[in-house]
């Protein structure tokens, strides 16, 4: 990396920016600061949780509206980007209209106004030896606009109504532009929204704090990210990476932990709402906390659905069909016992999979070992999400339906139990630390021998129900 900023330093990466691909260099900034700053750095963590979590907010309605129309197929995929292209286009030529033509530094090294693609001052109708501020940010890469709102000494570079459009601008587009057909992310346009919004606090409170606009800039990314994304310690590291500033340590995890607390009041962070979008289980580090409130016996739904070591295929196949769990217990009756035991526990996956070999017999016989001779090695490994056989994909016939299945050679003998009284958050604890799937949830009196099985998708807020 070091190879390629001095490589870039004098401009030869064009449109990758002058002075490094992704740094964004701070170290000639005032870095000194006192109480007194302090409450600026306070007032950017509000803001950047405030703004943070209406990020999110928009953004899931957004996505929920663009899940209905990617589902309707590839055509309205290309036209969804299409609109959200022209509008970007649209805003990104039509905003700096309402810029304001700013005369050139007379002390500047570099070109200005600059011709092309390249560059950060742009002409765009203004007078010779002047520039607008609007399209100085609008006709740059972001690798560049960042850069030009972390730069220190120019405080009068930009305008704070230039500053506020592009902020709405960023702010709006960064929203539609993310779910759409195309590869779009969110950190740099956070970075990007963060550091226009810093800026304009920086102008604002030039007089009274001893901080330069640049380090607002860099100060207002990290409230940003931290009101959207809700990481810290990532976080921190990946903005001191980038600016090389590493005195700004106390003030950026400052900032970090004050907007995430703010946004955290409002909604989660931008990722977890991806994630419980997305329907993918995630099981917190933590139990909720009206599960200290819970037992093991509270979230197993009843009636209980379990199979025999041999088992009907039709009964396997109307168990399968009826419910959604993806784990049974098998139950037997066992030599010298005058009640029926847990044996242990089959998976739906299993179940499918021995199924689909129809290794049945006409009789009620356990075949131990012979039933998996004519599966491969890998035929019961765990499937890719969605990849997995469903029961439609299955062929049983009438007379197969009739037929038995030994379920033996796939149970598993020994799966961990838990006693129904067992507090749920404690049951959280053994999926989370020892990493477990299922749970067989069995009454102190062992009779009968199981009440249920427990799944880590039981321990999702929203499905607290049992399966």
């Amino acid at each position: 990396m070091r190879t390629l900023v001095e490589y870039c330093r004098d401009g030869s990466c064009g449109l990758f920016g002058q002075g490094g691909l992704i740094m964004f260099d701070l170290s000639s900034a005032n870095n000194t600061y006192c109480i007194a700053d302090l409450f600026a750095v306070i007032v950017l963590g509000v803001v950047g949780g405030i703004f943070g979590s209406l990020y999110n907010y928009l953004l899931d309605k957004v996505l929920l509206t663009y899940r209905i129309v990617n589902e309707r197929g590839p055509k309205f995929k290309i036209v969804l980007v299409i609109f959200v292209s022209i509008l970007t286009s649209c805003c990104s030529y039509g905003l700096p209209w309402l810029g304001k033509c700013i005369s050139c530094p007379p002390d500047l090294a570099k070109q200005c106004p600059t011709i092309g693609r390249s560059g950060n001052f742009k002409n765009f109708q203004c007078p010779p030896r002047h520039y607008n501020d609007l399209a100085f940010l609008f006709f740059n890469t972001n690798d560049n606009a960042i850069r030009n709102l972390f730069s220190s000494n120019t405080k009068n570079e930009f305008y704070l109504l230039s500053l506020s459009i592009f902020f709405v601008a960023i702010y709006i587009l960064g929203i539609i532009t993310y779910g759409i057909a195309i590869p779009a992310g969110l950190f740099i346009p956070v970075i990007l929204a963060g550091a226009t919004y810093g800026r304009f606090f920086g102008t604002l409170f030039g007089s009274v704090s001893h901080f330069d606009t640049g380090l607002f800039a860099l100060l207002g990314a990290a409230s940003f990210l931290g009101g959207t994304m809700r990481m810290t310690v990532s976080l921190c590291v990946i903005l001191l990476e980038l600016t090389e500033d590493h005195l700004m340590l106390p003030l950026v995890m400052l900032v970090l932990l004050i907007s995430k607390t703010i946004a955290d009041i409002f909604n989660k962070g931008l990722y977890d709402q991806i994630l419980k979008m997305k329907g993918l289980p995630f099981m917190e580090a933590h139990a909720e906390l009206y599960m200290k409130h819970l037992v093991a016996r509270d979230v197993v739904s009843g009636p209980l659905v379990n199979f025999s070591g041999v088992e009907k295929v039709g009964n396997v196949i109307h168990a399968l069909t009826i419910t959604r769990h993806n784990g049974f217990p098998v139950i037997d009756e066992m030599p010298f016992s005058d009640a029926p035991e847990l044996c242990g526990t089959v998976l739906r996956s299993h179940l499918l999979m021995l199924l689909n070999g129809k290794r049945f017999t006409v009789e009620r016989i356990v075949t131990e070992e012979e039933t998996l001779k004519t599966f491969g090695a890998f035929d019961f490994a765990k499937a890719g999400f969605g990849k997995g056989l469903k029961v439609e994909d299955l062929d049983i016939s009438e007379v197969e339906m009739e037929m038995y299945l030994d379920l033996h050679p796939i149970t598993n003998a020994s799966p961990y139990t838990v006693v129904e009284t067992m507090s749920l958050a404690k049951a959280a604890v053994l999926f989370w630390e020892i990493g477990l799937r299922h749970l067989c949830v069995i009454p102190q009196t062992r009779r009968p021998p199981v009440v249920g099985i427990l799944t880590r998708h039981d321990f999702m807020p929203e499905h607290v129900l049992g399966l």
